[in-house]
């Protein structure tokens, strides 16, 4: 059996370096990858993902420490769902990339919106807000 995953894409937001109660790294952090295609009508239309990527140990660390929002990235490893109990009992699932390779591509997109918003497409925000309130790690 073969759970890969491969990306290309640009960080949607700073990632988030956290250390768990034994010491140990991770960082999480978004990325929206894009597509073009040509609709019915022959219009050039482009789709934008956004994909839960997270890292641990000195990966983590050096994510944490050295990866801009916007910047674009080369990412690495393994689908996976956790699921998890929010505040009201109820259960939920999250589906995320656990990456054991992140490569730094092109520079940082330091301009005050990033790709996905100047096209017109849907923004971080409105990814996380369909995201449920508590995700505990």
């Amino acid at each position: 059996m073969l759970n890969e995953v491969r990306l290309i894409g640009n960080v949607g937001k700073e990632p988030d370096l956290r250390y768990t109660a034994n010491g140990i790294a991770v960082a999480s952090f978004s990325l929206a990858t894009s597509e073009k295609f040509k609709d019915k009508s022959g219009e050039i239309q482009e789709k934008t993902e956004w994909h839960n990527i997270v890292v641990w140990r000195g990966l983590a660390e050096n994510v944490g420490k050295n990866l801009d929002k916007g910047r674009q990235v080369y990412v690495g490893g393994k689908l996976q769902t956790r699921k998890y109990q929010d505040k009201n009992n109820q259960d939920r699932y999250i589906v995320e990339i656990v990456a054991d390779q992140v490569k730094f591509l092109g520079k940082a997109d330091r301009s005050p919106a990033n790709a996905a918003e100047k096209s017109g497409q849907a923004s971080e925000e409105d990814y996380y807000s369909s995201l449920p309130e508590e995700i505990p790690f």
